[in-house]
């Protein structure tokens, strides 16, 4: 799908991608597409209630779309245009994919106005692990440790 050049193209598909399957309950009003060189690669939007999947937010599902469009876990070259700041999930994601640059809409005050309280999610992230709320526990390190060392050795791996 080719499109205009201006960012604001790219934006407005991602809102409307938002409008469109909010209004028909496949998930929040989110929208998401990942573009390269003018051309939109991947388009996203929510679908965590229509798919009982929690990671299926518009960002994540543009993405997958993108990479299995390319045959590539890698995204660098890339935009993504969002209708909303992304969540932490969605911004690890994104960093993970490689992309070049994020151009988003509403904000996390915005999305916390409606009550998707993605800023709750931040400050929870950016807590030590004995201040979360969600306890974590370390558990058979030495046994997990000893397939990173087979990890660290193996010649053939693919680095990501």
């Amino acid at each position: 799908m080719t499109h205009s050049h201006d960012p604001q193209n790219f934006m407005r598909r991602a809102i409307d991608l938002s409008r469109i399957h909010m209004e028909t309950g496949e998930g929040g009003p989110f929208g998401a597409v990942v573009v390269k060189d003018g051309q939109i690669l991947g388009e996203g939007w929510n679908r965590v209630t229509s798919t009982c999947d929690p990671t299926a937010h518009a960002e994540i599902v543009a993405i997958r779309n993108a990479c299995d469009r390319l045959g590539t876990f890698t995204l660098k070259g890339c935009e993504i245009y969002t209708s909303c700041e992304p969540c932490p999930m969605c911004l690890s994601a994104i960093y993970w994919a490689r992309l070049d640059r994020i151009w988003y809409a509403n904000g996390r005050a915005d999305a916390a106005a409606i009550q998707f309280d993605d800023d709750w999610l931040y400050r929870e992230v950016a807590l030590p692990l004995s201040d979360r709320s969600l306890p974590a526990k370390e558990l058979m390190r030495d046994e997990a440790l000893a397939v990173f060392r087979a990890w660290d050795a193996k010649v053939d791996k693919i680095r990501y």
